[in-house]
Parts: structure tokens; C-alpha cells; sequence
């Protein structure tokens, strides 16, 4: 059997309030023949053990596997989540059931001894067609990992602030986002030095654009690794999700469950990735050895929180002690590959 991280044992009213309004959609579709259809996101795992993820959502009769994953702009939010629906999970030739959570989520470890690599479960439920869910194994023998920021990191949105936000997300194009310059060849530069190294997406975006990103980082020669996103709504915690408690969750997580690597953080100034990031390299395991910081121009400041400074840099920004791990800041891919080069953190 499977097994679920952290499941509150308290919920707030605001999720209560959402949930409620969800089971009762679910009941009116499912009596118009709508049915679940797993959408499977890149997990990932080690020696005895595989993080799954997925999301369980109700479709209409005659819904293409590819009309659920490539839903573009708005439809990606018009989705019906499905909660508390038997999972079938395929993994190393053993079966095993998880229940999908609120929201239709499904976040589970479970048991499994696969090779190190490129690995895959098969997900089905009620009868749907089965899904391919790709798992990215680390094994004892990894010792690099990197950790990434998304948005105007790798890709330039200027998300926090709500109308570009509402227009990056809902109305433009997945082809007109553009890339960060040479981001992706220096993201696969410090995964060349390792050919067991590790990668994974952390963002606070939601998880209803995972489709769309993975495409874009595809179609723009970013190496694969595994999406960690969050939702948007209300919370098990409060009304509005903490994008930096997302990330400081997924952190801790990650430095704990893959402990043989040593980390490379990637962000930007945009946002709190300094902050946060920071945070990780004093937490007194070693892990962190470097991290890289995407600066933001002065317009791109103003798009993104309202002022052209950094936000580590405004006067009533939180103190940060100082840290005995390098953070190396530039304008792009181009800068931060330069100066990781000069000082010796390409290859460790």
C-alpha cells in the first residue's frame, strides 16, 4: 500500500467552505456521465522508495488524454478535482492503492526498489485509461543536485504582480513565453558534471499550468526533472497559500529525503528566493553548497513587486545572517555560468 506526507489533521474553515462546493459539483457531473481521469506529473525517488504525484479530475465522456493535459490560458483552471477516488498505482510489478485528497491531489510515497534513472508508474482509476507517471530515481551514487526557481528564473513573467499575473497565466500563449538567456545551458552545464545528477522545478505557480511548463522547458532545452507546484485557493491552513512556505516545505523535503547530494539553489531577486534559499544553506546540514541568483533590471523589479529594487534590499526587508555558502548573482544564464566557472562551482 501506499502511504501520504503529512496529512493536517486540522482543516481550516475556508478549505471546509471549498471542499463542500466541490462535492457537490462532483455529484451533479457524475450523474452526467463525467468520470475520473488521472493527469500523472513527474515524481521522483531513491533506494526503497518513490514520491508519486498526480491529480485525479473528473472529464466528460470521450475526453482525450490530451485534451485534459493541453488545455490552454483559463480551461486549465475550468477542471473538476475529484476527492477520495481509488488510485491504482503499477510500480516494479507490485500493485498498490492511493485515495486521491482535496483538490483531486494525489502526494504518496510508496514502497519500491527500482533502478537508478528513469523509471515509471502506471496510475488508472474506475476503469480510466491507464496513465504514465515518470519517475526520475536517484541513486547512492549521485552526488550533485539543483533546485530551480521558475518563474523569471527560467522563464520571464513577472508573476506576483496580479495582472500580469492573471495575463501570463490565462490568456498568453505558451510559445510567446520567453526564456531567461543562457539559463538552460547553464542549468545542464552544472548537471554535466555528474551523470547521476539531480533536478527539480520548485514554483509556486499552480499546478493546473504543469502541462504547459513542461512543455516549455522541453521545447527550450531545459534538462528534465520533476515539477514541485503548489495550488491556488484556499489552504488546509488558512485562506491564501504562502508561496515562500511552499518552498521552504519543499526544501526541507528534498535536502532531507535525497541527503546524498549536495545543492545548488537557482532563483532569482524577484521574489524571496534569497531569502529563503539562505535559510537552507544555514540550516547546518552541509547539503547547500551554492546558490545562483537570476537578477531582475530595474523595469522587471517594477512589473514584479512595484519598486526597481530588490526585494532583499528595501529597507524593511527581514536581516539575513551571513552565510559561508557563495550566492553568485548576474543578469542571466550567460553571467551566472561565468562566474560559477571563476570561482570553481561548475564541478564539485
Amino acid at each position: 500500500m501506499g502511504y501520504d506526507w503529512g496529512v493536517p489533521t486540522r482543516i481550516h474553515r475556508s478549505a471546509q467552505v471549498e471542499d463542500s462546493v466541490n462535492i457537490v459539483i462532483e455529484r451533479l457531473l457524475r450523474r452526467r456521465g463525467w468520470r475520473p481521469r488521472v493527469l500523472p506529473y513527474a515524481g521522483y525517488g531513491t533506494d526503497g522508495w518513490v514520491r508519486l504525484l498526480a491529480r485525479v479530475l473528473l472529464t466528460p465522456p470521450g475526453t482525450r488524454r490530451r485534451d485534459v493535459e493541453t488545455g490552454r490560458g483559463w480551461r486549465r483552471f475550468m477542471s473538476a478535482p475529484a476527492q477520495g477516488v481509488a488510485v491504482t498505482v503499477n510500480l516494479g510489478g507490485r500493485a498498490h492503492e492511493v485515495l486521491s485528497r482535496r483538490g483531486g491531489y494525489i502526494d504518496a510515497l510508496i514502497p519500491a526498489d527500482l533502478p537508478t534513472g528513469w523509471a515509471e508508474a502506471r496510475l488508472s482509476a474506475e476503469g480510466s485509461p491507464v496513465s504514465a507517471a515518470p519517475l526520475r530515481i536517484v541513486g547512492p551514487a549521485a552526488r550533485r543536485g539543483v533546485i530551480c526557481d521558475i518563474d523569471d528564473t527560467v522563464m520571464i513573467t513577472a508573476l506576483p504582480r496580479p495582472l500580469l499575473a492573471f495575463w501570463n497565466t490565462f490568456v498568453r500563449h505558451e510559445a510567446r513565453r520567453r526564456p531567461v538567456p543562457g539559463m538552460a545551458e547553464f542549468l545542464c552545464r552544472l548537471l554535466s558534471s555528474d551523470p547521476e545528477s539531480f533536478i527539480g522545478y520548485l514554483s509556486t505557480g499552480p499546478w493546473n499550468v504543469a502541462p504547459a511548463l513542461e512543455h516549455f522547458l522541453a521545447r527550450e532545452g531545459f534538462p528534465c526533472g520533476p515539477l514541485l507546484l503548489t495550488d491556488w485557493g484556499p489552504t488546509t491552513e488558512g485562506w491564501f497559500r504562502s508561496g515562500r512556505q511552499h518552498k521552504r516545505a519543499e526544501l526541507r523535503r528534498l535536502l532531507a529525503e535525497l541527503p546524498q547530494l549536495h545543492w545548488t539553489l537557482v532563483g532569482d531577486d524577484g521574489q524571496h528566493d534569497p531569502e529563503v534559499y539562505g535559510e537552507a544553506a544555514q540550516a547546518g546540514t552541509g547539503q547547500v553548497r551554492a546558490m545562483a541568483i537570476r537578477q531582475l533590471t530595474p523595469t522587471e523589479q517594477v512589473l514584479t513587486h512595484g519598486t526597481p529594487e530588490p526585494l532583499s534590499e528595501l529597507p524593511w526587508a527581514p536581516s539575513r545572517p551571513g552565510s559561508a555558502v557563495p550566492m553568485l548573482r548576474a543578469p542571466d544564464g550567460h553571467g551566472l555560468l561565468a562566474k560559477f566557472g571563476r570561482a570553481g562551482l561548475l564541478d564539485y
